[in-house]
């Protein structure tokens, strides 16, 4: 199962991330607490570990920006968390060759119904409870016996108290950011503990 810290923003987060050597980071270039600029972003990359993939997480961004950013090396994922529709995801998919994750916001079971979305045109999901890193869970006994048609991504609530609940559902791969904090700030500690215990399969 792949794990996704995301929201990493100081020096010191990638240091830990080296530690604990998730499969994915995140690095938020939309509005956000932990929000970095390219600036700042190709220095934490620069001094992230291989084979550590970084992830860019984008609102509403204009294709040209996101496309920059991999073709510069600076990520090599791209997360979507705003109303881009299909043709936005059709000019990001020609323009760049990252792996494109869609976050869908899970507020009821309405919102887990096969249909045809601009979704279905990304290579992963990520099912939240919101615009993301607000560390409210949505109600993950409505994935019952849902079948996504893509592999996705579990996010929202993390944390090392509910892992296992988690990890129950089988879900691709799971994406903390607060879960992993103290204080607002990354922690060492949880960081290194979550990683180990998907590892060791809780």
């Amino acid at each position: 199962m792949k794990v996704k810290i995301c929201g990493l923003c100081r020096e010191e987060d990638v240091s830990f991330a080296n530690e604990a050597m998730p499969d994915l980071v995140g690095f938020v270039f939309a509005p956000s607490r932990r929000r970095v600029s390219p600036t700042q972003a190709a220095r934490l990359r620069e001094r992230l570990k291989e084979p550590i993939g970084s992830v860019g997480v984008f609102v509403n961004a204009a294709v040209a920006d996101i496309a920059a950013l991999v073709a510069d090396g600076l990520i090599s994922w791209v997360q979507l968390h705003g109303n881009e529709d299909e043709a936005y995801l059709r000019a990001l998919k020609a323009c760049c060759s990252a792996a494109l994750i869609r976050a869908i916001r899970v507020e009821g079971p309405e919102d887990l119904v096969p249909r045809r979305q601009p979704a279905q045109l990304a290579d992963y999901l990520l099912l939240d409870s919101g615009p993301g890193g607000t560390g409210r869970s949505f109600q993950w006994d409505l994935l019952g016996d849902w079948r996504p048609g893509l592999p996705y991504f579990l996010a929202g609530g993390i944390t090392l108290d509910r892992l296992e609940e988690a990890l129950a559902y089988r879900p691709y791969g799971i994406d903390v950011s607060s879960g992993v904090e103290t204080g607002g700030l990354k922690d060492r500690d949880k960081m290194l503990r979550l990683v180990a215990r998907v590892r060791e399969g809780v």
